[in-house]
């Protein structure tokens, strides 16, 4: 062969490399950008979640803690005033109350969800009502149940 064929040759093989490395590079690019979106998406509703345990696991504790009140006998309307005003502190628009059904009582704690948070809808675990109460569209609640 001669050295004009081979070159000839040569330069046919690399122009076809550099268009298809331009394509695998862009599909990299393109694979790398929906990755990262998904990790992102992923992170988000992770720190929502979060956020949303975290109220729950506050509206349990004050229940808890208003039912444990309730049980002494000097303790009543103070009792339930502090918890109260605790869950104001740590619940968006939180409040505390003590329910009677039927000779068992019931502590209740409601709020109001934050727009960012799942909806009550989303929520897999959420009991299907809170103590018989009927709770306003975008709030929450957690209900214990104790004898006095």
């Amino acid at each position: 062969m001669s050295r004009y064929s081979q070159s000839r040759h040569s330069r046919r093989s690399e122009s076809k490399c550099r268009g298809s490395s331009l394509i695998e590079v862009m599909l990299a690019v393109a694979l790398m950008a929906v990755t990262a979106l998904g990790l992102i998406a992923g992170q988000l509703w992770t720190a929502r979640e979060a956020r949303a345990m975290s109220m729950r696991e506050h509206a349990a504790w004050i229940a808890d803690s208003v039912a444990e009140a309730m049980s002494a006998p000097s303790a009543g309307d103070s009792a339930i005033r502090q918890w109260g005003a605790r869950a104001t502190v740590l619940l968006p628009h939180g409040e505390a109350s003590v329910g009677d059904n039927g000779g068992v009582s019931a502590a209740r704690v409601t709020w109001t969800s934050l727009r960012d948070m799942p909806h009550s809808d989303d929520v897999i675990d959420k009991p299907a009502s809170c103590g018989g109460a009927d709770l306003p569209v975008g709030s929450s609640c957690v209900a214990l149940a104790f004898a006095k």
